[in-house]
């Protein structure tokens, strides 16, 4: 990575009037060669007229206004079009709600001049999650051991958003025939960018779960993770199986 090269942190929003200040902040108060790209999704309760004001007094931080709610995997995409278009060198995933600590980010930046994917992973040695029940925990710790399973990649935490990754890597993907377009669209990502032989590395972060504002997850979100996954494991599946076929036809 050349050393003046840039990076954007791409973050979607939708109600985070109380969180979209402080996040901004944090992140652009940082020493690092960033730029912020904020896609809302016409949030009702304020935050793209907030995103305007601060837009006005900093002049790396770009608002993309869209005019319904469309979801977290259309965002991304165009986030990712715009890095595309504006030759950013690599781009960050993360939340608004401050569950990603901004403090990660120096160490995520870092990691990339050596990687074309870094993963924020909470199931890494120093890694961790604050503030969730039980319950939740050990659904989240296996899910992510059945997700890695299910698709071969070598990464302990599979579901995380909080990410980083080399536009060069990104223009592989047919980002607009990707499956999913919720939560799991960054998980599906990561798995398209691994099997075609994208360079992956973990880094730990302690995750947060958010102090203010609503949370986005719902039923739906969770039911599109579980196909998401069997997709995967089933695509994973026949391809082992052609491979198997092919090896026997010439034995």
């Amino acid at each position: 990575m050349s050393g003046n090269e840039k990076g954007l942190v791409i973050i979607p929003t939708y109600n985070e009037k109380e969180n979209i200040g402080g996040i901004v902040d944090a992140i652009l108060g940082l020493r690092l060669k960033l730029d912020m790209l904020v896609v809302d999704d016409n949030s009702p309760d304020g935050t793209g007229t907030i995103l305007d004001s601060l837009a006005k007094e900093r002049k790396n931080l770009f608002v993309m206004h869209r005019s319904r709610k469309m979801g977290l995997g259309s965002a991304y995409k165009e986030g990712f079009k715009f890095a595309f278009k504006n030759n950013y060198g690599f781009v960050i995933t993360m939340d608004a709600d401050f569950s990603h600590n901004p403090q990660d980010l120096p160490a995520m930046v870092e990691e990339i001049k050596l990687s074309e994917i870094v993963v924020g992973s909470r199931y890494v040695p120093g890694g961790g999650i604050r503030n969730w029940p039980l319950y939740r925990l050990l659904l989240s710790s296996t899910a992510n051991k059945v997700a890695k399973f299910m698709s071969g990649i070598d990464a302990n935490d599979f579901t995380s958003g909080f990410q980083c990754f080399r536009t060069e890597i990104l223009k592989r993907v047919d980002l607009d025939n990707m499956r999913s377009d919720g939560y799991s669209f960054l998980s599906e990502l990561k798995y398209l960018l691994a099997r075609d032989g994208g360079k992956i590395s973990e880094i730990p972060i302690m995750f947060e779960d958010r102090k203010q504002g609503a949370s986005k997850l719902s039923k739906r979100t969770i039911l599109e993770a579980i196909v998401v996954v069997l997709g995967i494991g089933l695509e994973r599946f026949l391809k082992i199986k052609r491979r198997a076929g092919k090896r026997q036809r010439k034995e």
